[in-house]
């Protein structure tokens, strides 16, 4: 199949410092990434993208590749995950490497799986996508939610605030984990996919955003609801 997993783990990180090194129920969060990538055989390589000598240290020790570091263009604030994954595929492209599909992994992901990945990859392949990406649906309907004016709450769509739950369209959001894409249709258009992104359904118990210190903790504990519910399915 020839694909490629890039782990896109920068150095600088100002809510959660070091958080891509951070340790997460024992070890290196990011080496779930890793551990996942690695275990689900799919990938000629998996690598990581760092700009961070520590971390490349960690990749290394987990398994991954860390043939070249970020350059300071993609290793800053206002660099997309498009820049970096553009610049690793061109970079092995100039050392005679071309993958036809690829997977983007957070190193904030201790939720992926294996099993997730092969799977998405799968779904790429059978539905001929240009891109998968996992998804989880509110657990509140929007279009019954409600802001502020002039302190006081009102319904940002008033014609629904009567309509049950169950009546309004279930609308989802991106989990913030991993995207699988087809890497020629990628290149072609950096990102921008024409023909859009094939869903796949997450539990919203495998689902958390990490973006301060609460966020970790109910990570944590999500994780490990996880981990025993597989574990009683075995």
């Amino acid at each position: 199949m020839g694909a490629i997993a890039i782990i896109t783990a920068r150095g600088g990180s100002k809510r959660i410092p070091g958080k891509n090194k951070k340790e997460f129920l024992g070890k290196p969060i990011l080496c779930y990434s890793i551990e996942a990538a690695l275990a689900s055989g799919i990938f000629e390589e998996v690598m990581v993208s760092t700009d961070d000598e520590e971390i490349a240290k960690i990749a290394r020790k987990a398994g991954a590749a860390t043939p070249f570091m970020r350059s300071e263009a993609t290793a800053n604030d206002f660099a997309t995950t498009d820049d970096v994954l553009m610049e690793v595929l061109e970079e092995y492209e100039r050392r005679g490497r071309v993958f036809e599909y690829m997977a983007c992994i957070y190193p904030t992901a201790p939720f992926v799986t294996a099993q997730k990945l092969r799977d998405a990859m799968a779904l790429l392949i059978e539905k001929d996508a240009s891109g998968v990406m996992p998804v989880v649906c509110f657990s509140f309907p929007p279009q019954r939610g409600m802001v502020v004016k002039e302190g006081r709450l009102q319904y940002r769509y008033p014609e629904n605030a009567m309509k049950r739950s169950q009546d309004l369209e279930k609308m989802y959001h991106d989990c913030g984990q991993f995207y699988c894409y087809h890497v020629e249709r990628y290149r072609a258009c950096r990102g921008d996919l024409p023909d859009g992104y094939v869903p796949m359904d997450i539990p919203e118990t495998e689902v958390q955003d990490i973006d301060n210190p609460l966020d970790w903790k109910l990570a944590e504990i999500k994780y490990q609801m996880m981990a025993d519910a597989h574990l009683e399915q075995e």
